[in-house]
């Protein structure tokens, strides 16, 4: 029976292996990521660098549920805010180093994935959305009320640097760039450690084809609850870095603009590519501060239009269309390969 059902299933194509299938051109990638990230606060104000990875981070964790599970999330300025939240409030209060406050943040922020992920997930598409996005709101009206612990409309201000009383990183933004960005390094490790897993394969499965996934035996409402608290603590990681970093945590962080935002990295650069991500935050983070400095005011009209432009050009995103055409020639060169040695060599000539 469950053959029969397996077989009837509608068939999907399979997605191309990523980019960094091949092992030298993985590590290239890796390589010049890693310089990059270090290279980064050498050309770009400090607290910026910090936001790039940061949202980085924040774009690779959605990408784990849009790309790689296919539940377009709505909700993650939940986990973005109520981390950042916990983890000013852990760190003003407690006086702990910033990393623990950080870990105290991603914490709080996959608690609450659970109960909002177990309803969520019995849900798809445009119904999960809007299911996540009412969820979020839900937490932006009690942020919004609670001001005696949040601050309110003011926000929660004076959010301390502690770092085992080293003046430099508490007080430079040039240093606290590099002690929290392994924090933010290990998240997008952890990432790409999913993805490429067992359990990251289940995850790719239920995406292309939920019903074969559940006929293979899955437990597919079990794996996205999995997938969906995973992406919430890794959101959690990058929004208790950003409240350290700016010493401030607004009510905006939870409001369902960021999560918009958010969504906006990762169709940028490609969804199910974790690169795309990392390219989508830059692009996006680098646009708004430079019309920001140029004293624009409609920076979300130019953002919207470059996202229009980018969708009609680029269906893929920018990173994802890069691999498509990249391994479509790797393809075609091994095609042609094949046909050069399976020639007659009489045919070939001397």
């Amino acid at each position: 029976m469950t053959r029969s059902v397996v077989d009837e299933a509608p068939v999907t194509e399979a997605p191309a292996p990523v980019a960094g299938s091949d092992p030298r051109l993985r590590w290239v990638l890796l390589s010049a990521g890693l310089v990059a990230a270090l290279a980064l606060p050498w050309f770009v104000y400090p607290p910026v660098a910090m936001d790039i990875v940061a949202m980085a981070l924040f774009a690779i964790a959605l990408d784990i549920l849009l790309g790689y599970t296919g539940l377009l999330s709505f909700g993650h300025a939940a986990f973005w805010g109520s981390s950042a939240y916990v983890t000013g409030l852990i760190a003003t209060h407690y006086g702990v180093p910033f990393p623990l406050a950080v870990v105290g943040g991603a914490v709080f922020a996959m608690i609450l994935a659970l109960p909002v992920g177990y309803p969520s997930v019995r849900r798809s598409g445009i119904y999960f959305a809007m299911v996540t996005l009412a969820f979020a709101q839900m937490v932006y009206f009690i942020g919004y009320q609670w001001s005696d612990l949040t601050g309110g409309e003011n926000g929660l201000q004076g959010v301390p640097r502690t770092f085992f009383g080293i003046e430099l990183v508490e007080t430079e933004s040039f240093y606290f760039y590099y002690a929290a960005l392994p924090i933010l390094l290990f998240g997008m490790w952890a990432a790409w450690r999913i993805v490429h897993s067992p359990f990251g394969r289940v995850l790719v499965s239920i995406r292309d084809n939920t019903q074969r996934a559940r006929a293979l035996g899955y437990e597919v409402d079990k794996y996205k609850i999995i997938a969906f608290v995973l992406s919430a603590g890794l959101t959690g990681l990058a929004g208790g870095v950003f409240a350290i970093n700016h010493g401030f945590v607004a009510l905006t962080e939870l409001h369902w603009s960021t999560s918009g935002e958010v969504v906006l990295m990762t169709v940028l650069g490609g969804i199910g590519t974790l690169w795309g991500g990392i390219l989508g935050a830059f692009l996006a983070v680098m646009l708004a501060d430079y019309l920001a400095s140029s004293g624009f005011d409609g920076i979300d009209l130019v953002t919207g239009s470059v996202f229009v432009l980018v969708v009609l050009l680029f269906r893929r995103g920018i990173w994802g269309t890069v691999r498509h055409q990249w391994l479509a020639w790797q393809q075609r060169r091994t095609s042609s390969r094949r046909t050069s040695a399976g020639a007659d060599p009489a045919e070939r000539g001397p």
